[in-house]
């Protein structure tokens, strides 16, 4: 290191994974691992937003009587509402304006609950008698508590994909 390089606290490059093979396969495997930890934590933060919105849309619409469908554009819409609060809230906490956190929001977690709201939604539509079996049934409560872990783990790898380029909750990074 030159004296000024160290003047100016700056260190020598790391050497290159390439360097070493088996820093290269330790290197890849803990950034794979660490890919995926995001993947997860991005993915639960989507799937708190969406089931709050779910499953509040769910009870709304089934105590209200209202039609399957009308139901369940209430759930997405909710679905969407809370995972966008819960984005927006800790970037406008780092001081950014709300026209800007929405987008931030929007950048971060539209293709993740998308993914959830399709595949939660597909499942409870296709289990026969769940949207109609009422409030008080378990058929109900169990459909919806199984359509949000089969949406967990179907959007994880998408999540993972979009953090992997630098998308997604990628774009969360600098306001944590």
């Amino acid at each position: 290191m030159t004296h000024d390089a160290h003047r100016h606290g700056d260190h020598p490059a790391p050497a290159e994974h390439g360097d070493h093979p088996a820093q290269a396969a330790h290197g890849g495997h803990a950034q794979e691992q660490s890919l995926t930890r995001q993947a997860i934590s991005a993915t639960v933060h989507c799937l708190t937003g969406c089931a709050i919105g779910e499953v509040l849309g769910m009870v709304i619409g089934t105590a209200l009587g209202l039609h399957n469908l009308a139901t369940v554009v209430l759930s997405i819409v909710l679905a969407f509402f809370f995972g966008y609060s819960l984005t927006i809230r800790p970037v406008l906490k780092a001081g950014v304006t709300f026209r800007q956190a929405l987008k931030i929001a929007l950048a971060a977690d539209t293709l993740s609950i998308l993914t959830m709201e399709i595949v939660d939604n597909a499942i409870i539509l296709a289990v026969p008698g769940a949207m109609d079996a009422g409030l008080a049934s378990v058929l109900f409560w169990a459909s919806l508590a199984v359509a949000l872990a089969i949406a967990f783990v179907i959007t994880v790898p998408v999540n993972r994909w979009l953090i992997g380029r630098g998308k997604g909750h990628a774009v969360m990074h600098a306001y944590h």
